[in-house]
């Protein structure tokens, strides 16, 4: 086994060193979530923690690391006496794969010998090994829904909890839980993402002396790694001895009301959500105090706590940046600092920055007079031509996302782990049972009983209890949600930017993008304009990617529909290969028109009837508008063999698109 990276040998990556530094000196601070790119030393970073965290004192033979001076009364390996002697063990990082099992998470129950014999023979899990240690997910973004979950209860009760019809076990999973992620491949669950004490972002630095550096070293680690472990044993005494010294010190490190209202007041500015902000920047700046040696909390630990502690809890939206305004962040601080008074009138002459009325400011450079003229602004949605583009218009912005209805397609799937579309999964509403297929891992109790009633006779039953073999067990079977690959097919033709369209179907997709994120699909983005169809983003599993690609869409030129469902086409069959499990939904937004290449309707026909001979799903979003309307898009739908929804009944709270739901119903 080769020796680990040392943590003082990483190059750069400063915050990240101080967070975990920080968890390091006072665990209750939450863990840390590092986002980055790929190829930014996150893994090696956290990994090369472990060897600066001090022993930690467990009973002897305890599965569940029990603490000897205050062991867990409810152990399962219990009960310990209290006060006793211990052994000690290095600190632990363990790490959950991104594809684990619930029961390799929590622990294995023996159904079967609990039924039978009624023991309780339990097989702890990850959550066990990381109890008083560190639990690491790599890809953390990627984790599937039912592990955020058990993650989530655990880290809030400090225990986990194995249930099996009736047979529990409980035991004490009280972790320092650390993170990374690519946000290329998607955001994290809000619930999750809140739970993480610290953030921070990373990236490659873009000086050539430090790229250096981190290239010698690596290929000096590779080359022999125990002398170059060695060439930095005495920097990481000399960094855990510090962690040791500030865990000492942390008791006595004064949080003054000062301080507190310093932390309130910053967090009540950035608007974050719920208080535990506010406990999270306290212990924060309590462990920057100790960590530099103070008994008092000073204004720069409250910066430093806040900028670490706030970025990841202020996104308003999943399309919002993380980061935090450095500027309003000192104009908190010094507002609140008890040099000055807070309500004193920063403009006493009230007259701001002399835009207002009476104050002789001048209009802004985009106003242009009143009426017509040539300094008039464009309309809301419009933009000028760009020179020399051809009747290429420069991309609108999109109007405000709203909630949208659920699309789902049809029948019931296999795939992985979300919320929109019917599946067979190991999670959700009990529909029947079958015979276990490998491990049994959620029983079906009364098919089991069902089972074996029968033989009891024969098995020479005598007492009051059932004779159970393996034989009569009987797996539950469940249906939940899968995520599906949701693909938006966009008409961005000269004829969709017409009469200020663009910007409500940006608004709608964007809407229906922000429905993907929250129901854990991939998506995928295509449009068709002039004369060919591209594919602006591949299927992924970054919604954030595909909402900047769409707020940079241009527009403009003629309509080669065909082109665009026969790309759709292409790239569905491609992800069948990579992901056949997952099902597509295929959303169309246009107004039906198809008018570029020959013959455009009738090709546009017959690459429609490709999707309805397969049996993908499909949904035409029928962006026509006006007085007069030619259905074009609801013919496409038809051929498509899938449903038509008109921008007003794309809304959640539409009354059109109750009504059709009711008209369809009783139809």
């Amino acid at each position: 086994m080769t020796t680990p990276f040392p943590f003082t040998a990483v190059v750069g990556q400063d915050d990240l060193r101080l967070a975990l530094l920080l968890n390091a000196v006072s665990p209750s601070v939450g863990g840390v979530l590092v986002r980055g790119e790929k190829g930014t030393a996150k893994s090696t970073a956290v990994r090369a923690l472990t060897s600066l965290l001090p022993e930690v004192a467990v009973v002897p033979g305890c599965r569940f690391s029990c603490d000897p001076l205050s062991p867990d009364p409810g152990c399962p390996d219990g009960p310990h006496e209290g006060g006793g002697g211990g052994a000690s063990r290095p600190a632990r990082m363990v790490e959950l794969p991104v594809g684990a099992s619930e029961d390799r998470l929590v622990g294995a129950l023996d159904i079967e010998r609990a039924l039978a014999e009624g023991v309780k023979a339990f097989e702890p899990g990850l959550l066990a090994a990381a109890h008083r240690g560190i639990l690491y997910v790599d890809e953390v973004n990627l984790l599937h829904d039912h592990l955020v979950d058990l993650l989530l209860d655990a880290a809030a009760m400090g225990a986990s909890y194995v249930e099996r019809e009736g047979v529990s076990v409980r035991h004490a999973a009280r972790f320092l839980l650390v993170g990374t992620m690519n946000p290329e491949e998607g955001e994290l669950r809000p619930q999750l993402l809140d739970r993480f004490g610290l953030t921070v972002e990373v990236s490659a630095s873009r000086e050539p002396d430090e790229r250096v550096e981190v290239v010698r070293r690596r290929l000096a680690y590779d080359d022999d790694p125990a002398a170059f472990a060695a060439q930095w044993a005495d920097e990481e005494a000399a960094v855990r001895q510090r962690i040791v010294a500030a865990r000492e010190l942390l008791p006595s490190v004064r949080l003054g009301d000062g301080a507190l209202r310093q932390i309130a007041a910053t967090c009540a500015a950035f608007e974050v959500d719920g208080m535990r902000a506010d406990i999270v920047m306290a212990r924060t700046a309590t462990a920057l105090a100790a960590w530099a040696g103070r008994t008092d909390v000073l204004a720069e630990d409250v910066r430093q706590a806040a900028l670490l502690a706030l970025p990841h809890r202020r996104r308003r939206n999943p399309f919002d940046a993380p980061g935090l305004d450095e500027d309003k962040l000192d104009q908190t601080l010094e507002e609140f600092s008890g040099d000055g008074d807070p309500d004193s009138d920063p403009d006493p002459d009230g007259d701001g920055d002399g835009g207002g009325p009476g104050g002789g400011g001048q209009p802004e450079p985009d106003e242009g007079p009143a009426g017509d003229g040539a300094g008039a602004r464009p309309e809301e949605g419009e933009r000028a031509p760009a020179p020399g583009g051809g009747g290429e218009q420069s991309p609108v912005r999109a109007a405000e996302p709203f909630r949208t209805k659920v699309l789902s397609v049809p029948g019931i799937g296999e795939g992985a782990a979300g919320r929109r579309s019917r599946a067979r999964t190991e999670h959700g509403r009990t529909t029947g049972a079958h015979r276990p297929r490998g491990a049994l891992t959620k029983l079906h109790l009364a098919a089991t009983v069902q089972a074996a009633a029968p033989h009891q006779r024969a098995r020479g039953r005598a007492g009051r209890g059932l004779v159970v073999r393996r034989d009569d067990l009987r797996q539950a079977a469940r249906e939940g949600r899968e995520g599906n690959l949701v693909l938006f097919v966009v008409d961005a033709s000269g004829s969709m930017a017409a009469r200020q369209r663009m910007s409500a179907v940006k608004g709608a997709v964007l809407s229906l993008l922000l429905d993907a994120y929250q129901r854990r699909d991939k998506v995928g983005l295509l449009t068709f304009r002039g004369s060919a169809a591209d594919v602006a983003l591949p299927p992924t599993s970054s919604v954030d990617a595909a909402a900047a690609r769409l707020e940079s869409l241009p527009t403009g030129g003629r309509t080669p529909l065909a082109a665009g469902l026969l790309k759709a086409h292409d790239v569905l069959r491609v992800e069948r290969l990579r992901d056949p499990a997952r099902r597509a939904l295929v959303v169309v937004v246009t107004d039906g028109r198809a008018t570029g290449g020959p013959e455009p309707v009738a090709l546009a026909s017959r690459a429609a009837r490709l999707f309805a001979a397969e049996g993908v799903a499909s949904v035409v979003v029928d962006c026509e508008s006006g007085p007069v309307r030619l259905g074009l898009a609801g013919r496409l739908a038809g051929e498509l063999g899938g449903t038509a929804v008109t921008l007003d009944e794309l809304r959640a709270d539409s009354i059109a698109g109750l009504v059709k739901d009711v008209q369809r119903r009783a139809a």
